[in-house]
């Protein structure tokens, strides 16, 4: 059996992908098309639908490079034996980036969640309809009282692929956003990282082939 993966850049596909997971979705921002594709997927290939890459914390205590886990509690109980360091928490899913500061803030009063992503709640959504164990497993990428400039919020192609040439121009109109992006890339890499690391981990485990029975469903 092999799991079903959603993320939203290809940089964390191609990660997640050497650590033996095959199904995997990058929607690049795009959640229309990564619900229908996560859909059609788990209609063919029923598995554990897992929500991983990086994002933001909502939580002030989180720091770049923590990992976040989330989901059925089976499934959280089997990743935080792998990853005894994770924190365990809601991560919050939205369509749209959580960029600023404020934001972050109002989302964290709002759910109460640790951290918050662009996938998360769209592989749980079709996890619950299908009837399928979720789990989460999210590197924080930019702290809680971290904002992104505006070159990194419209960075990505809807492949999950880098928008470079929207970065130079939003860079070229708006200069002074430099030292941000900067510092935002570097947290990125942490990230990406951190990410590789995590995903070497599950994979030498032998995670991603356990059975499907493997993870009993929360009883409401």
């Amino acid at each position: 059996m092999n799991w079903i993966v959603a993320c939203g850049l290809k940089r964390e596909a191609d990660l997640i992908r050497r650590s033996g997971a095959f199904h995997i979705v990058a929607g690049g921002g795009d959640s229309a098309r990564l619900e229908a594709e996560l859909d059609d997927m788990a209609e063919m290939f029923p598995a554990v639908i897992l929500s991983s890459g990086i994002a933001g914390a909502l939580d002030p205590a989180l720091k770049v490079g923590d990992v976040v886990l989330d989901g059925d509690s089976a499934a959280v109980e089997k990743l935080r034996a792998i990853l005894p360091e994770a924190v365990v928490g809601a991560v919050a899913g939205r369509d749209v980036m959580t960029p600023t500061v404020a934001g972050k803030r109002a989302l964290r009063a709002e759910t109460g969640a640790l951290a918050v992503d662009m996938e998360s709640h769209v592989a749980a959504r079709v996890a619950v309809r299908r009837g399928l164990p979720f789990a989460a497993v999210r590197v924080i990428s930019d702290s809680a009282d971290e904002a992104l400039p505006p070159a990194a919020q419209i960075g990505m192609k809807p492949d999950g692929s880098v928008a470079l040439g929207a970065v130079l121009a939003s860079l070229a109109r708006n200069p002074a956003q430099l030292p941000a992006l900067i510092r935002t890339g570097r947290h990125a890499g942490l990230a990406f990282r951190t990410l590789g690391r995590v995903h070497h981990a599950l994979g030498r485990s032998g995670i991603f082939g356990l059975d499907l029975g493997e993870f009993a469903l929360d009883v409401a």
